[in-house]
């Protein structure tokens, strides 16, 4: 298998400089000096990074994966001296506050940036991701203490931070959390065991920063009585050295499916005096502090399903132009050709191309808006938390689309572990699940995302909608025409789905919740839909003017052009299942199941 990997930084800037509205980005405190130089500068340095130190070691960290003996672990050969150039390079540092060290950049700047870095090496990337989810929480919740003792140190990268959510009873119910946290002095004692930790164990750094989810002696039953707490690996002294190993071990490693090169531990907290922790925020809201790490998480995992996905799109294309099979259909007495030239080939790559840009368009678009969100504009923030389940759930899901294509246009080839493609796919299978399943989003987009205000938020994307349909229409090219058509129809399709979904929420909420996973698939083709339709009208517009690189641009409108009469005439029938489906579900006997 080759392990090469092209950045796909032509698509990255053709988003920002035509389908993001960068001056209002600029605008935001503290941004005054993200011009195009600079930017052009981290996209660049990036691609080359993650292409040259990370991509290499994706099939190594597959292969050997992490190593466990007596509650240490080594990772894949090559992680950590990668780790070490990452932080050096000063990667780690680059969305977190400038306050703690960070370099303060945009997660419209910082996103694309971790799109590389997860398709070059998904397993190496989840590192990082957890790290700044710690961050957050503690940047947000944290107490001065805490900030002080703790931030500097892993925004640097010198220490990584987990979130500790899971137990073997609790998992999408963390109402069931067992994990006791029993008060001493100003100080906690903790007992309990986590699974599922990403990164709970290795060997990259000298200290793993724990945020740990327990329940306090008086806590009232239910997700109410959830503490959240920091549990260092290594206790800290007060002038910030190291001090003695915390109660806290690496009981050991899960064998998985895929992201084999990441260690997925299981972390016994209290098996002697109890692991020493100190509660972040006030007690007994643990829950809704931990949602600030889930939530900048689910951004995040959507971001590797696009990444994923590119990454196995990239590897399909250059096997379909090296493998030579069959003749060419309009030529069927001429000599063998690529694969790329058989129509069925050329329509599974173009739907794992038009999959990965419309969603790295929507993804960027969700970006500027959680940048204008934290900066205080209320409805981008709005827009924004509607957006991500979509975002999460959608890409997550297609993203097993995309590489399950690639398995099958590589053919038999593509069942052999040897060549690779096996292992995107099985890599990508875990972000549909892990911080939420498809269907915990979709609760969440049609119960607090929808039903809740009444369809306000659904209602005001319906008009941004509605708006891109008015600008395309009236075009004299044939391409965004059709697009122009098919993308009217299935915004049309989205409001009816909608309003049926606020309507009956409260009235026929097994009805509801039975269609909810297809509307969010409905949501996601059709925000893609609109994010390819702006990016074929302004490619349109700069290949009209002479400008850019025409290749690049016709290949766009085109990609466009196929997502309208691929994708978006999807939308029909998930319409018909949100509308009318619910019933084979709802009432089917459960004993026959």
């Amino acid at each position: 298998m080759s392990t090469s990997f092209t950045p796909p930084v032509e698509d990255i800037r053709f988003v920002l400089n035509h389908l993001i509205d960068l001056p209002a980005i600029q605008a935001l405190p503290g941004q005054s000096e993200l011009g195009g130089e600079l930017i052009d500068a981290v996209l660049d340095e990036a691609g080359k990074f993650t292409a040259q130190v990370l991509a290499p070691l994706n099939r190594g960290g597959d292969i050997h994966g992490s190593q466990w003996k007596d509650g240490e672990v080594t990772t894949a050969p090559g992680f950590r001296d990668a780790y070490r150039q990452f932080c050096e390079a000063g990667w780690n540092s680059l969305p977190f506050p400038t306050d703690w060290g960070g370099q303060g950049l945009p997660n419209v700047v910082s996103s694309p940036v971790s799109e590389m870095l997860m398709a070059a090496n998904l397993s190496f990337s989840l590192c990082p991701m957890l790290t700044a989810g710690a961050v957050s929480a503690l940047v947000l919740v944290g107490s001065d203490y805490l900030k002080q003792t703790y931030l500097q140190k892993m925004i640097e990268g010198r220490w990584t931070g987990t979130m500790n959510l899971t137990e073997p009873q609790a998992g999408s119910d963390l109402s069931l959390v067992r994990t006791r946290a029993v008060p001493e002095g100003d100080h906690y004692r903790l007992f309990g065991q986590k699974i599922f930790i990403t990164f709970g164990e290795h060997d990259f750094t000298e200290n793993i920063v724990h945020l740990v989810l327990a329940r306090l002696p008086d806590a009232p039953e239910g997700v109410k009585g959830i503490s959240l707490f920091v549990v260092p690996k290594f206790l800290v002294n007060a002038d910030g050295s190291l001090g003695e190993r915390n109660d806290v071990r690496c009981a050991s490693l899960e064998h998985k499916l895929g992201i084999h090169g990441s260690p997925t531990a299981v972390l016994a907290f209290g098996e002697k005096d109890g692991a020493l922790g100190y509660l972040v925020g006030e007690a007994n809201r643990g829950l809704e502090y931990m949602f600030i790490m889930m939530n900048e998480a689910r951004y995040a995992v959507g971001v590797q399903g696009i990444a994923i996905g590119e990454r196995a799109r990239q590897q399909a294309s250059a096997y379909a132009h090296e493998r030579m099979q069959g003749r060419d259909l309009a030529n069927p007495r001429g000599p063998t050709v690529p694969i790329a030239r058989h129509p069925d080939v050329r329509r599974m790559l173009l739907t794992m191309r038009a999959i990965t840009e419309a969603n790295r368009a929507l993804s960027m678009h969700l970006a500027a808006l959680l940048d204008l969100g934290h900066a205080g504009n209320k409805e981008a923030q709005a827009m924004a938390e509607f957006l991500v389940p979509i975002h999460k759930g959608w890409a997550t899901d297609a993203a097993v689309e995309v590489t399950n294509l690639g398995i099958q246009v590589h053919g038999g080839m593509g069942f052999i572990e040897e060549t690779g493609a096996a292992q995107h796919m099985r890599d990508a299978r875990i972000t549909s699940i892990y911080e939420g399943t498809t269907a915990i989003q979709a609760n969440d987009l049609i119960g607090r995302k929808l039903a809740r205000d009444g369809g306000t938020v659904a209602t005001a994307l319906a008009k941004q909608l509605r708006a891109t349909v008015d600008a395309l229409a009236g075009s004299d090219d044939a391409d965004i025409k059709a697009i122009h058509a098919r993308l009217q129809a299935a915004v049309t399709d989205y409001e009816t789905s909608a309003v049926h979904i606020a309507t009956h929420y409260v009235s026929h909420p097994l009805d509801v919740h039975a269609a909810s996973v297809p509307f969010l698939h409905l949501c996601g083709i059709v925000c893609g839909g609109w994010q390819m339709a702006r990016a074929a009208e302004a490619a349109r517009r700069l290949l009209d003017a002479g400008q850019g690189d025409a290749a690049f641009l016709t290949a766009k409108l085109k990609t466009a052009r196929f997502y309208a009469d691929h994708l978006l005439t999807r939308v029909r029938g998930l319409r018909e299942v949100v509308l009318a489906g619910a019933s084979a579900v709802v009432e089917f006997p459960e004993d026959r199941l």
